[in-house]
C-alpha cells in the first residue's frame, strides 16, 4: 500500500506515541513553518514528506 501523501493527528499520535491533543500542536507548529515558507497548508493534516524530515532527518 502506498504511503499517505498528508498524516492527520491520529496519524502522528499513533506514529510519535503521543496524545491527540499534542499531535494536533504539531501539525499546527508545522503549519505555521510551512506558511512562513510560502505554502499553501490544510488545517489538520501535514505532508507526510514534511513530518519524515522534520522528526526522521
Amino acid at each position: 500500500m502506498p504511503e499517505k501523501q498528508f498524516m492527520g493527528a491520529k496519524d502522528i499520535a499513533q506514529t510519535m506515541e503521543c496524545s491527540l491533543s499534542f499531535a494536533y500542536k504539531i501539525i499546527k507548529q508545522m503549519n505555521a513553518e510551512l506558511k512562513e515558507k510560502g505554502y499553501i497548508t490544510m488545517s489538520g493534516k501535514v505532508p507526510t514528506k514534511y513530518f519524515n524530515e522534520r522528526f526522521y532527518s
